[in-house]
């Protein structure tokens, strides 16, 4: 059994010199996916920040990760997702997942901010999105926003770390078959963007805490 992470842990994941950041994300991207943006692709993709709000929950450190309200053209609409979204002009990332976060959970409180994480692509928003890492003293109080948010979900960070939790399926996707890992988080399905995120967060608390990577299992197994 895997002891609850410290924020002391988060900070050693944080800082780790030649972490393979790609690597870490490609165990929980679909395939094919591609994790960058093709130099071909005309013009500049657009810009947004998400946020990793870490904080201390009834299981230990916690982090929040929301379902989306359900909207009819929304390619992303009623999935798990971190807080976060475009950044405005004149932001940094930092301040647009803190604003992305206070508008869709009502989160205003004071943060250390640990550092962010590896940008990633988003293909069909084409979106190029920084996670940033953040770590509150106390328990938020939650204040959602239902036109964008439809449930708050607290993930214990130490479900990153169970591989029971884990799991690969064949699905398809936008008339694509692909094989998509994914984490079961009470239930819920965290795939896509905000897996591969995630992923890059748990491999590094595995190399920081040398806990063994894990083996995602075939649904069923």
């Amino acid at each position: 059994m895997i002891g609850a992470p410290t924020v002391e842990a988060i900070r050693a994941a944080m800082a780790l010199p030649d972490f393979d950041a790609v690597a870490a994300q490609e165990l929980m991207a679909p395939q094919p996916r591609p994790l960058r943006r093709s130099p071909s692709t005309p013009g500049q993709p657009r810009l947004a920040s998400t946020l990793i709000l870490l904080y201390p929950g009834e299981e230990g450190l916690s982090l929040v990760l929301t379902r989306r309200a359900e909207h009819p053209h929304d390619v992303h609409s009623g999935q798990i997702s971190l807080p976060g979204g475009s950044q405005e002009p004149g932001e940094t990332p930092l301040q647009t997942a803190l604003r992305e976060a206070n508008e869709e959970v009502g989160f205003a409180d004071d943060a250390e901010i640990l550092g962010t994480l590896t940008p990633i692509y988003i293909p069909p928003s084409d979106f190029r999105v920084v996670p940033v890492v953040v770590y509150a003293a106390a328990h938020p109080a939650w204040t959602i926003d239902p036109v964008e948010v439809a449930a708050v979900i607290e993930c214990p960070v130490t479900d990153l770390l169970d591989d029971r939790l884990k799991v690969v399926e064949d699905w398809d996707l936008r008339g694509y078959r692909m094989r998509v890992p994914w984490y079961n988080i009470q239930g819920n399905r965290v795939w896509g963007a905000t897996a591969i995120i995630l992923s890059e967060l748990e491999q590094r608390l595995r190399a920081a805490l040398e806990v063994p990577h894990a083996v995602s299992r075939q649904a069923g197994d």
